[in-house]
């Protein structure tokens, strides 16, 4: 008597793993990681939810973060596809999402234009079509970078595999309270590890280099552009 069973896999779970082994077998990753410092983003969520109203989350103030970095830095926007660099117009970002039987990810448009409020009202109606089973091809499709957080699941590192034909995908952790040296003299401070996994065929360590600097200063200094 067999000690297993097998049984068919999902259709989401077959298409996640046709896209994730073409990610490694083709495309060549580079990872570049950084540590922030996210004092100052805690104490702008508080300001945000200060009202009860809403509840502005850490993926929403970081999809913005992101947007707004990705329109300073138009290179990094970009896809290598079929031998060419295809450039986008808009600064669209993916949030992978868990479901049932797997991961989606959804798109949210324009993140750098939309306000927080905008992009948490988007992100909460695309997690309920996503988890609904609601979530329509356009909405799952494109944009150029995907954020991954796992952070509430008390992960703190991690890294993350390219969503093709996206050149970046940032992974992020738990924010941790540890020792830090500050003028020289150790204090707590409350950390958070990103990890940005990139497409050496379009993007260079220097260029992804520069942009996730540009994106911890946003992160560690949220205003005004944040809010």
């Amino acid at each position: 008597m067999s000690d297993f069973t097998d049984e068919k896999a999902p259709l989401l779970r077959r298409v996640i793993a046709k896209r994730m082994l073409e990610s490694k077998k083709t495309i060549p990753h580079f990872y570049l990681s950084i540590d922030v410092d996210v004092h100052n983003l805690i104490e702008l969520r508080k300001e945000f939810n200060a009202d009860g109203a809403t509840k502005i989350s850490y993926n929403d103030m970081m999809l913005k973060a992101i947007g707004l970095t990705l329109a300073e830095h138009p290179e990094c926007n970009v896809s290598f596809v079929d031998e060419m660099i295809r450039q986008y117009k808009n600064v669209d970002v993916c949030l992978a999402v868990s479901v049932e039987g797997g991961l989606l990810t959804p798109k949210v448009t324009d993140c750098d234009k939309k306000s927080v409020f905008e992009i948490n009202a988007a992100v909460q109606e695309l997690i309920a079509k996503a988890r609904n089973k609601r979530l329509r091809p356009k909405e799952g499709m494109g944009g150029s970078f995907t954020l991954s957080n796992l952070g509430m699941f008390a992960i703190e590192d991690f890294i993350a595999i390219l969503n093709p034909p996206q050149p970046m995908i940032l992974a992020v952790g738990a924010i941790r309270e540890l020792p830090v040296v500050e003028d020289g003299k150790i204090t707590v401070g409350q950390r958070m590890k990103m990890n940005l996994s990139c497409d050496h065929r379009v993007l260079d360590g220097a260029m992804c280099a520069v942009f996730l600097t540009d994106l911890k200063k946003t992160l560690e200094n949220p205003k005004p552009s944040i809010a």
